[in-house]
């Protein structure tokens, strides 16, 4: 029996282009392997947006030659965003050439096709790979099989690629120009996947805010699509990811309120809205198109709309050019607007984004004074704002055991906090409430997690 295995490195797209890669290739008769040291095929699935990305897909491309030199008939391909850089895939051709497969962002469709390919020209081992990178995205593939992770969360790509070419980033040059789905496109999957069982829907796209679709022969923007979800049954959570400061509406926002007062329903009262930087000046090299005062007022305007919504968002730390005085608006920002959690980074240049020539790079040891102040910070303000979940009940969507203790399970709550909590004794008991949501009072707090206890309910 032929299997394969995915080994997924980066963010939530990638993560979802890996269960279309895993559905296609089991319609093609493959099945799951435990790992890829047993697979058949072996798809790595890259991310380029840290430098360190490709120190790490390097490292794991020599423990699978291992694999490949054991086993020469299984087949080694590797696809994602590094795969759309022109050096990337020339240094493959010239250091990998045991590799079988590399293809782009662009045709994951076409996978069979090129698995199939492959396997009718079988090469000698240093012979090279079949490369097959598309500069661009020609249509957008409806229909395409999904093996998901979660039966009962499903992400659902609602657009592709990006427009706005912040000068750190190389995601528009991976990932190609932005383009809506269609909105009935959208619906059906998110149907699909709700009454395959899936309580939480998570839309996805590199900005969401910026969705725009059409459903008959109206346009549809996010807060309509999003109002559209609230209304597919079995739908009892929406989450989306990753929104645009310079893009988040009012109408949007709008959406976090009450149904009773127009909001929708199922929206989680949590948002990922990355700032990056708190100085102005910092924004505008970065393009980032909003000044640390606009950022400001759309935190106000979230909190007004939901007093206990949940704003995390992405911090870099030492961009070309950042001075003393534009860190501390950085400080000054998290003071002000107190994120909740924040993903924080150390600048490191991308090959082929303007900011990468930018000569005044800020020094290493300066940048990592600034970062280690800056992440205590922001764990103090998490800390004290989780303390205030302590002695309430929430409801918690349970994902599994925890991956700390097996006598505990754990899941996420409507904010996206994660909460572990005992097992309930008896055969199969555990088991029973994997997938489903159910009352947990929460007893303690740190800065990452909450533990808890069932409650009655």
């Amino acid at each position: 029996m032929s299997t394969y295995a995915i080994e997924t490195m980066g963010c939530q797209m990638n993560e979802r282009d890996s269960e279309t890669i895993a559905g296609l290739l089991e319609q093609m008769g493959y099945n799951g392997a435990n790992g890829y040291k047993d697979a058949d095929v072996i798809v790595v699935n890259t991310c380029s947006v840290r430098e360190n990305a490709d120190n790490r897909f390097f490292g794991l491309l020599g423990h699978i030659k291992h694999v490949k030199t054991e086993r020469p008939d299984s087949i080694v391909a590797v696809c994602g965003c590094m795969m759309q850089q022109e050096h990337i895939t020339q240094q493959i051709k010239d250091k990998h050439a045991w590799v079988d497969l590399v293809f782009g962002t662009h045709n994951i469709s076409a996978l069979p096709e090129m698995i199939e390919g492959v396997l009718a020209k079988r090469r000698p081992l240093k012979a090279g790979p079949v490369v097959s990178v598309l500069p661009g995205r020609v249509s957008l593939a409806e229909g395409l099989p999904v093996r998901r992770r979660f039966p009962f969360k499903a992400s659902v790509n609602i657009m592709y690629g990006c427009n706005n070419f912040c000068t750190y980033c190389i995601v528009p040059y991976t990932r190609g120009r932005e383009i809506s789905r269609d909105a009935q496109d959208i619906l059906a999957e998110v149907r699909e996947a709700a009454g395959a069982g899936a309580k939480e829907i998570l839309l996805l796209g590199q900005n969401v805010n910026s969705y725009s679709g059409k459903s008959g022969a109206e346009t549809v923007d996010f807060a309509d699509l999003i109002a559209m979800v609230d209304d597919v049954p079995g739908a009892l959570r929406i989450r989306f990811m990753t929104s645009h400061p310079k893009d988040l509406s009012d109408k949007l926002i709008g959406m976090f309120k009450p149904a009773g007062e127009g909001g929708a329903a199922h929206l989680c009262p949590s948002i990922h809205l990355p700032v990056q930087a708190g100085s102005s000046r910092v924004l505008e090299r970065m393009n980032r198109r909003y000044t640390k005062e606009e950022y400001i007022v759309l935190a106000e305007k979230l909190r007004a709309a939901r007093p206990d919504i949940v704003i995390t968002t992405d911090l870099i730390v030492g961009f070309p050019g950042e001075t003393d005085e534009d860190f501390e608006d950085t400080m000054d920002i998290i003071e002000r607007v107190r994120f909740d959690s924040a993903f924080t980074f150390l600048y490191s240049p991308r090959k082929g984004t303007p900011a990468a020539g930018y000569g005044d790079t800020v020094p290493e040891t300066v940048m990592r004074e600034r970062f280690g102040r800056m992440v205590a910070r922001l764990n103090a303000i998490t800390l004290e704002k989780n303390r205030a979940f302590v002695g309430t009940v929430q409801e918690v969507l349970v994902e599994g055991p925890s991956k700390t203790n097996a006598a505990m399970l754990s899941g996420r709550t409507p904010h996206g906090k994660l909460v572990s909590f005992p097992a309930p004794a008896g055969p199969g008991s555990a088991g029973a409430l994997i997938g489903e949501t159910i009352p947990v009072r929460i007893t303690s707090v740190n800065t990452f997690s909450f533990s808890g206890e069932l409650a009655a309910g």
